[in-house]
């Protein structure tokens, strides 16, 4: 599941758009909605608390008995630290998406022809997606969010380089590139040994992403930014969704 969810969510957004064309925006931004709430609720319940806990360990397997007699000073410090790591992440994701546009949360839009290749967007949004695997080696059930995430801005991004008239080919070849960014990010995380060492602050790092990309996803998911009934139920089923895994 670690790797081939992720993977499968953007083949399937991809043969969606190519395929079925669907024209109603407004289903692809409830399920926006949705997925946004799901990422959150996997990412406030499941990451956010074991990366203070590895965070908490490193410290009491570097300080020893030392620990217990300045717990309260140490342990803030490790949090505080981890929090640094969490809002690093955030400003990353606020870079990236300069250069990106914000295609990870589905924020693209235009009918124009392209006149180039879109490199800065392709490859701000491959780091992202690169990035969003590396907990999975240690969260299976983060794949399953990051695969509803990845499944409308699959269907959206796809839309968007057709209607723009980009060649078949490289649209192809993008998406299938797209696909594999997430599944190498888990491979590499879970394959070179040193990685091991800062988990905890690569993925405080992640978690800064996630914050950002979910809760953007979920205060965007209407173009008129008014809130509704049908966006707060797709919420409040992602939520639910989320619980039980």
């Amino acid at each position: 599941m670690a790797y081939t969810v992720p993977l499968l969510a953007v083949i399937i957004g991809y043969l969606i758009a190519l395929l079925i064309q669907p024209k109603n925006k407004k289903h692809i931004k409830l399920l926006m909605a949705f997925s946004g709430s799901f990422l959150l609720t996997i990412t406030v319940t499941h990451l956010l608390p074991d990366v203070y806990q590895a965070a908490i360990g490193d410290l009491v397997a570097a300080a020893g008995d030392h620990l217990h007699d300045h717990g309260h000073s140490h342990d803030h410090s490790g949090a505080g630290r981890i929090g640094f790591f969490i809002m690093a992440g955030i400003v990353f994701q606020i870079i990236l998406e300069y250069f990106s546009k914000g295609a990870e949360h589905g924020h693209v839009h235009g009918h124009e022809k392209l006149e180039r290749i879109p490199w800065l967007l392709f490859i701000s949004l491959c780091i992202h997606a690169f990035f969003e695997g590396m907990p999975i080696s240690q969260h299976n059930e983060l794949a399953l969010g990051i695969g509803i995430h990845h499944l409308p801005i699959a269907i959206i991004l796809t839309a968007f380089f057709i209607n723009a008239q980009m060649n078949k080919k490289m649209v192809f070849a993008f998406m299938m590139l797209f696909s594999i960014m997430t599944p190498l990010g888990t491979l590499v995380s879970s394959s070179i040994p040193v990685l091991s060492t800062y988990y905890a602050e690569i993925s405080a790092v992640v978690v800064g992403i996630l914050f950002h990309i979910s809760s953007t996803i979920i205060f965007e998911s209407n173009e008129d930014h008014k809130f509704n009934i049908n966006k707060l139920i797709a919420i409040l089923l992602g939520v639910i969704a989320a619980y039980f895994i």
